[in-house]
């Protein structure tokens, strides 16, 4: 779906910095060799009615080197990568459902994201419109204060953010890395709206 090509994108973006673009023919390969439940097979072997025969493959037949094994190596880990984070637009995309039918609920010390939203038309995190991160964090619950809504442990640099958030504001984190998406050269309004900051 164009959501979960949005999504891959954005992973891109945010994995691989400035040269994202160059790895765009990796996500095209990733996604056009991973099966589809819509067609009940890869895009490409539905529109050639063969699997798709590519270098990274010829390892298993002896052929590496004529393009060299740290060509191909490389190559094969990036693929990987991108073939992860396609699964994880996927999961997102296929709970998507049930999380408008019911609310999220979250525990005390259970780590979230929080989403934020961009001023339009302005450039952050070195990226343009829809490759931006939506979420900062991860934060820590620290109480539920009504069905819906949950109290954060947000850090000194979103202290001009009230700290209380509707549950549709938030998402489980399940990394643990100390914060996904950096805060630093960012500031927010009371409402989380962002800019980067410019550099001096």
């Amino acid at each position: 779906t164009i959501q979960t090509l949005e999504d891959m994108l954005r992973a891109c973006a945010i994995d691989f910095g400035k040269g994202w673009a160059n790895h765009l023919p990796l996500v095209e390969f990733s996604y056009n060799n991973k099966y589809h439940a819509s067609i009940k097979a890869a895009p490409f072997e539905a529109l050639y009615g063969r699997k798709c025969c590519s270098p990274v493959y010829w390892t298993e037949v002896g052929e590496a080197q004529i393009l060299g094994p740290e060509l191909i190596q490389e190559t094969t880990e990036k693929i990987v990568q991108i073939k992860q984070r396609m699964q994880a637009a996927r999961d997102q995309q296929k709970s998507y459902a049930d999380l408008k039918r019911k609310p999220m609920e979250f525990q005390v010390e259970d780590k979230v994201m929080l989403k934020v939203t961009p001023w339009k038309g302005v450039v952050r995190f070195g990226k343009r419109g829809n490759l931006n991160p939506r979420y900062v964090g991860p934060f820590k619950v620290l109480e539920r204060v009504g069905d819906v809504v949950y109290k954060l442990d947000l850090p000194e640099e979103l202290s001009r953010v009230h700290n209380t958030f509707h549950v549709s504001n938030l998402k489980k984190c399940h990394a643990d890395e100390p914060l996904a998406v950096s805060l630093d050269g960012l500031h927010f309004d009371d409402k989380l709206h962002f800019v980067e900051e410019p550099s001096h």
